[in-house]
C-alpha cells in the first residue's frame, strides 16, 4: 500500500521497470500529480470542505495516459472506486438518465446507480465530439462533482479542445472552466508513441491482423475463411438490425460499407461488442475517398474493439498509412492509427500524415 510522496516515485518507476521501458520525461512530469492526488486520497475521505483536485492527463495517442493512470488506478488504497472507459460509462448513463428523467436532480440520480459510493473515478479517453453528447457531458460533470467524486481523467484534447468544431464548440466551453477548476491538467507529450515502436501484444486487441491486399490466398494463410452468400444474415440488437456478412460463434465478419455507411452510433457498436469476440472487417478504403460519417464511425469501432481487447481482422483495399491519410478525416485519426499499430502487418501506420 501506497503511504508517502515518496513512494509514489517507486511506484511509477517499478511499473516501468517491469514493463520494460523507463519513464520519459513527460511521463515523469504526469506522475507528480498523480502521486500527490494518490497521498491526498490515502488520508481518509474528507467530510467538509472540497474533494482533493484531481487530475485531467492529456496527450497524443500512444503516448502511455492510460497506463499512468493505471498504475495510479491499481496502487491508490481507496476502497471505493471506479475505473471505466468513457464509451461505456456514457451509454449506461444514457440509460440511467432515461430512467430518471422525470425526478428533481436526475442526473444525480443516474451517477448514484452507476458509481454508488465511489469517491474516485478513472474515466479513460475522455472526449465528446457530437453537440449534442455536449450537453449530456455537461451534466455528468455536474453530478459528479455535486456527489463530491474525484475525478481522474485521460484524453487526446485539453478540456479547452474537447468538442473542437468551431459550430458547437461553445457548448462544451462551460464543461472546459469546470473541468479547470476541479483538475490538474498536465500534457504527457512524449517524442515516442508507444504502440507504434513496442513489440506487438499477443493478447486482446493484438490477436487480430492487418491484410492487405487481402486476396484469398492471404486470407487462407491467416485462417480466415471467406464468408460464402448463404451466410450473409440480419443481425438484431435492441431496435435495429444490421447486416453481416457471417456469424460464426461469437465471431462476427462485416463489411466496412454495411457497418460503417449507415447511421450505427458508438453505442451500437458497444451492443455488438457485448456479443461477439472476435471481429472481422473487410473492405477499409482509404477513408479519404469514403463519406466523413462513415471514417467517423470507423474511428468509433476501433475505439470500442481496442478499449474491449477484442480482436480484429481488418481487411483493407490499400496500406494503412494510405487508408488514414487525406483531408477531411476523423480529427481523431491519430489514436486510430496508433491503435491499428498494434495489429500485426500494420507496421506502416507511421505513414499516416502528420505523423
Amino acid at each position: 500500500m501506497v503511504g508517502t510522496r515518496s513512494d509514489w516515485g517507486s511506484v511509477f518507476d517499478d511499473a516501468a521497470r517491469d514493463a520494460g521501458f523507463d519513464l520519459d520525461d513527460s511521463q515523469r512530469n504526469a506522475a507528480a500529480p498523480l502521486g500527490r492526488l494518490g497521498d491526498e486520497l490515502s488520508g481518509g475521505r474528507r467530510l467538509f470542505g472540497p474533494p482533493p483536485r484531481g487530475v485531467y492527463v492529456w496527450g497524443p495517442a500512444g503516448r502511455g495516459k492510460s497506463w499512468l493512470v493505471d498504475t495510479f488506478y491499481d496502487a491508490v488504497p481507496v476502497r471505493h472506486k471506479r475505473r471505466v472507459h468513457f464509451h461505456e460509462f456514457f451509454r449506461e448513463f444514457h440509460s440511467r438518465y432515461a430512467a430518471h428523467r422525470h425526478e428533481p436532480r436526475a442526473a444525480e440520480h443516474a451517477v448514484r446507480d452507476l458509481l454508488g459510493a465511489a469517491r474516485l473515478v478513472c474515466f479513460d479517453e475522455f472526449h465528446v465530439h457530437d453537440p449534442g453528447d455536449a450537453t449530456i457531458l455537461a451534466k455528468v460533470v455536474k453530478a459528479l462533482f455535486a456527489r463530491r467524486i474525484t475525478l481522474v481523467a485521460t484524453s487526446n484534447y485539453p478540456p479547452s479542445g474537447l468538442l473542437p468544431n468551431p459550430l458547437f464548440h461553445h457548448l462544451i466551453e462551460p464543461v472546459a472552466v469546470a473541468l479547470d477548476d476541479a483538475l490538474e491538467i498536465v500534457e504527457v507529450a512524449g517524442p515516442q508513441d508507444y504502440r507504434q515502436t513496442g513489440p506487438t501484444p499477443a493478447t486482446g486487441f493484438g490477436l487480430g491482423r492487418y491484410l492487405w491486399p487481402g486476396n484469398s490466398d492471404q486470407l487462407a494463410a491467416a485462417g480466415l475463411r471467406i464468408p460464402a452468400p448463404s451466410e450473409r444474415r440480419q443481425v438484431a440488437f435492441g431496435t435495429r438490425t444490421v447486416t453481416a456478412l457471417a456469424v460464426r460463434g461469437a465471431e462476427i465478419w462485416f463489411a466496412f460499407t454495411d457497418l460503417c455507411d449507415r447511421p450505427f452510433s458508438t453505442i451500437d457498436y458497444l451492443h455488438l461488442a457485448d456479443r461477439y469476440s472476435h471481429w472481422t472487417l473487410s473492405g477499409l478504403p482509404v477513408l479519404a475517398t469514403a463519406d466523413r460519417e462513415a471514417a467517423q464511425r470507423f474511428a468509433n469501432l476501433v475505439d470500442v474493439l481496442c478499449d474491449r481487447q477484442i480482436p480484429l481482422n481488418l481487411i483493407a483495399r490499400a496500406p494503412l498509412g494510405e487508408c488514414l491519410s487525406g483531408a477531411g478525416l476523423p480529427a481523431d485519426i491519430h489514436r486510430t492509427a496508433s491503435r491499428l499499430a498494434l495489429l500485426p502487418g500494420a507496421a506502416d501506420t507511421a505513414a499516416v500524415a502528420g505523423q
